[in-house]
């Protein structure tokens, strides 16, 4: 079930984090470790606490405690010499690479309050971001869960975190990864999580786990390498968009602009028609009237002309597309979740570091072979999913996406601003 590559074992379980020796200040992995990091220097742990409820947390687990106690794995601790109990627990700016024996579950601070152990179990310390610059100890006396406990409720909201563009400040990939990273951004602003970070936890290895089954129907490391293959070749989508789109393309490159949407319905129609002939030969019927089921498909795909053509209106209209643009493939839709399906496999511990890797090398590659910028890039991704999920209803599976578009075409800090499309 799970991916076991020598070469992903390591010492780093832990974050170990030194502060810096010269005097310098310390550069923070991300806003939320700058942030606590300050509230440290200001020697407010309420403000601190305050920060863990509002974002959650990620405490170490040991997979056979988690195959021992898959409902209720306990919580990793250790005994100090004064004999009390203290327990770890991280943001997520500070998780280390992935180890094959040892995951990361979220926890919000409130489940933490009202879930710590009791009695001969007890756990007397939780220790915040241990052996790092933004270090915080607290005890676990009822008094002070509770505090935790009210904090939760005051400011913990599901999807909070959402809609945002999250950039570490240290150890990032280059070159072909990083570019491959950022075309997974969509998803990236929607989750709240980091784009162009290999040590991949996400929502935590559970959330991960059930993310990847709940969507995509994968429960183990085979159907996960199945799914990734198939986004990389772009085989998720079906062939008849891009077929579509490629037959605009063949007559713009025969009668130049603008295109007429009849003649571009014709070219469809003659085409599928003609193909048929190509592999069954010319006795196989395939004029109008001749096969009832091929005179239903020619009449959607003469559809779906219209439908693109709707779609690429209102993406001028809201700033999707230039005002002379157009959709030339959907290949962005399949190659961004292949950017973030290397990852989730990552995450869910069925992917190798070196096949996340890959991967995202291999989603570089085509993407930079379909498009020629983030926009461009953006539209097709657009698109593919508005076919995909939307129906022409303009709703939250188009408003969202635009959302995204907009911030990520403009934001500072957004992977299309730092890392150059070609």
């Amino acid at each position: 079930m799970y991916a076991a590559a020598e070469d992903d074992y390591h010492d780093d379980v832990f974050p170990v984090v030194p502060a810096p020796q010269d005097g310098t200040r310390w550069q923070a992995p991300a806003d939320l470790e700058e942030h606590l990091y300050e509230l440290i220097e200001a020697d407010d742990g309420y403000g601190y606490l305050r920060a863990l409820a509002v974002e959650g947390l990620y405490r170490p687990v040991l997979l056979t405690d988690l195959a021992a106690a898959p409902d209720a794995p306990p919580l990793f601790s250790v005994e100090v010499p004064d004999g009390r109990r203290v327990a770890q627990v991280y943001t997520a700016g500070l998780l280390p690479r992935p180890h094959p024996d040892v995951v990361y579950e979220y926890v919000t601070l409130g489940t933490l309050a009202r879930q710590w152990p009791e009695g001969p179990d007890r756990i007397d310390v939780m220790v915040v971001n241990t052996q790092t610059p933004c270090e915080q100890y607290y005890l676990t006396t009822d008094e002070e869960r509770q505090v935790w406990a009210d904090l939760h409720d005051e400011h913990h909201r599901p999807g909070r975190i959402d809609d945002r563009v999250d950039t570490r400040r240290t150890g990032a990939p280059e070159g072909p990864v990083l570019h491959g990273l950022a075309c997974g951004a969509h998803l990236c602003f929607a989750n709240g999580a980091p784009w162009n970070t290999l040590d991949w936890h996400g929502a935590g290895y559970t959330n991960e786990v059930a993310r990847l089954e709940e969507w995509w129907g994968v429960r183990d490391r085979e159907e996960w390498r199945g799914v990734q293959e198939r986004l990389l070749d772009r085989e998720v989508s079906p062939w008849y968009w891009d077929f579509v789109l490629g037959a605009r393309t063949a007559v713009l490159a025969e009668q130049g602009p603008p295109v007429d949407a009849e003649l571009w319905r014709r070219c469809v129609e003659v085409t599928l028609r003609n193909r048929v002939v190509e592999t069954g030969g010319p006795d196989v019927p395939h004029r109008p009237g001749d096969d009832p089921e091929l005179d239903q498909f020619v009449d959607a795909m003469r559809a779906l002309v219209g439908k693109v053509l709707r779609y690429e209106a209102r993406f001028r209209a809201d700033g999707l597309l230039p005002p002379d643009g157009h959709v030339t493939t959907v290949a962005a839709w399949d190659l961004g979740r292949a950017s973030k399906m290397a990852r989730w496999g990552r995450g869910a511990r069925y992917a190798t570091h070196r096949e996340l890797v890959a991967a995202l090398e291999r989603v570089s590659h085509e993407a930079r072979a379909a498009y020629a910028s983030w926009p461009e890039f953006s539209a097709g991704y657009v698109l593919g999913r508005c076919l995909h999920f939307d129906e022409e209803e303009y709703g939250t599976w188009y408003t969202s996406v635009l959302r995204a578009h907009r911030t990520l075409t403009t934001d500072p800090d957004s992977p299309w601003q730092r890392v150059p499309f070609l």
